[in-house]
């Protein structure tokens, strides 16, 4: 009974943290759910720092749409974790880290806690109840987990890198829409 159990707490786990990851994603796509969409969601990250705002709207969006895709039906769970852990420390880095740690003030309490969540699925895998142990394609264990965080890493920091080098966009050009509202982009 104990392995149908902890294949049913990590369904309930990705499916959380999944779909509402999607909806994160679909707020700076597509303005779902209150977004910005991705003109909102441009300005808020050019105002951040994160630059071309408009590029790394669309590919964060896309990274917590797909990434919570994936993790909710436990497809390529590692990838998905990656993808997902990526933004988090992007927004952290951008967004969190000079208000300390609680979220009431800003900080990065929330992505903290999906960052380490997404670090024990990716170790203990997707359970029994995934596409990925259906095909018998689990990858679960440290070492991914680790691989997973590393690559995470890796492209926040490149996030952040390609961003330093970008200039500042033309304040002359137009936005598309408002910025995006504090609330919406609180856990990104």
């Amino acid at each position: 009974m104990r392995g149908a159990e902890m294949g049913l707490g990590r369904l309930i786990v990705r499916g959380a943290v999944g779909s509402l990851m999607i909806g994160h994603g679909t707020q700076k796509l597509f303005g779902w759910f209150g977004g910005g969409g991705p003109g909102g969601t441009a300005q808020f990250f050019e105002n951040a720092g994160i630059r071309p705002g408009r590029r790394n709207a669309l590919a964060a969006g896309a990274s917590e749409a797909g990434g919570g895709l994936l993790l909710a039906i436990g497809l390529a769970t590692p990838l998905a974790v990656a993808a997902l852990q990526g933004v988090m420390l992007t927004a952290v880095r951008h967004v969190h880290w000079k208000n300390g740690p609680w979220s009431s003030g800003g900080g990065y309490e929330y992505n903290a806690v999906l960052v380490a969540t997404l670090f024990a699925l990716a170790e203990s895998g997707p359970g029994p109840l995934s596409l990925d142990a259906a095909r018998g394609k689990e990858r679960a264990g440290l070492g991914w987990a680790v691989l997973a965080l590393g690559a995470a890493a890796a492209g926040s920091y490149a996030t952040s890198e390609l961003a330093r080098r970008q200039p500042v966009a033309d304040e002359a050009t137009p936005r598309e829409e408002a910025a995006e509202p504090e609330s919406a982009v609180e856990a990104s």
